[in-house]
């Protein structure tokens, strides 16, 4: 592809980025490790197709998946072959505040420069994860499909994804007491009352709990008044619809959409990765969609 032709497209695991969608867009794909039972996993190079009912069930019963970074020389097993090959490499990566793996990304490509001083390596921070950050990487991977050359990729970034909102709620606060997100008092409380806080990243790529849902309904309510107050052009974009092994919250949500904006809404469903989901837990449900600001 004119312009386009020596630039590689890197993503990762954690995006919600699968290897179909990703032979599909263009990409090459990073897999994002999580530990379990002392082992370490990495989706798609250790299994074939994600298991999301076993996954998802292992976590209701009790186990706690932990996550891990992507270590430097594993960084540059993925990027070195296509710098020796005399390409240019885009990653476009999940949010760098929600994972500490980009210090190890930072010290490969430090090392690759030194070997390939002539390769330019270029990044775009989704400021998102899951269901955010696949909804601009396919904008993205069309662009590229289309023939645009990394400037004009980048600039439709910069104008672009911060226009990208997502909304989340978790069935069960412990994940998120886990993983530090809120606090010990705030998930038994939440656990007690059926509480369910609605979370959103917000331009810098920062998680943060923005309002709380009663109940499962209530809580896909709030989802759907926050597309409905802060969409814009939704018809002209995907909407994507994620979820936690909750096929029928995330379909519930579909329609209340629909129902808003028209039969013809376009809604993708997707299960979100093991990674993302081990923070989140089983059971929640989030969107993505085009917005007047997150």
């Amino acid at each position: 592809m004119k312009g386009v032709k020596m630039l590689i497209l890197f993503t990762d695991t954690d995006t919600d980025m699968t290897p179909s969608l990703a032979k599909e867009y263009g990409y090459h794909l990073i897999s994002m490790p999580y530990v379990i039972d002392d082992k370490v996993i990495y989706p798609y190079e250790d299994f074939e197709e994600f298991n999301y009912k076993e996954f998802y069930e292992m976590l209701r019963k009790g186990t706690i998946p932990k996550t891990c970074a992507v270590s430097p020389t594993k960084y540059i097993e993925y990027f070195e072959p296509f710098f020796r090959n005399g390409d240019d490499i885009l990653y476009v990566h999940f949010s760098t505040k929600l994972s500490g793996t980009f210090n190890a990304m930072n010290i490969a490509i430090e090392e690759l420069k030194e070997k390939y001083p002539q390769r330019k390596f270029y990044t775009i921070d989704t400021k998102g994860i899951t269901i955010c950050s696949l909804n601009i990487l396919k904008e993205i991977g069309q662009l590229y499909k289309e023939g645009k050359n990394i400037d004009e990729i980048l600039k439709w970034a910069e104008n672009e994804v911060n226009k990208f909102a997502i909304y989340f709620y978790a069935d069960d606060l412990k994940f998120f007491k886990r993983s530090g997100r809120i606090s010990n008092f705030a998930a038994t409380m939440g656990t007690i009352l059926g509480i369910h806080p609605i979370i959103y990243i917000d331009s810098e790529g920062v998680m943060s709990a923005i309002s709380k849902g009663k109940g499962k309904m209530g809580s896909l309510k709030k989802l759907a008044s926050y597309v409905e107050k802060l969409q814009e052009d939704i018809k002209k974009y995907r909407v994507i619809i994620g979820h936690t092994d909750a096929p029928k919250m995330a379909q519930i949500l579909g329609e209340m959409l629909k129902e808003k904006f028209g039969d013809d809404l376009n809604i993708e469903y997707v299960i979100v990765n093991p990674t993302a989901g081990a923070h989140c837990g089983p059971d929640g449900v989030g969107v993505c969609f085009h917005a007047i600001h997150r």
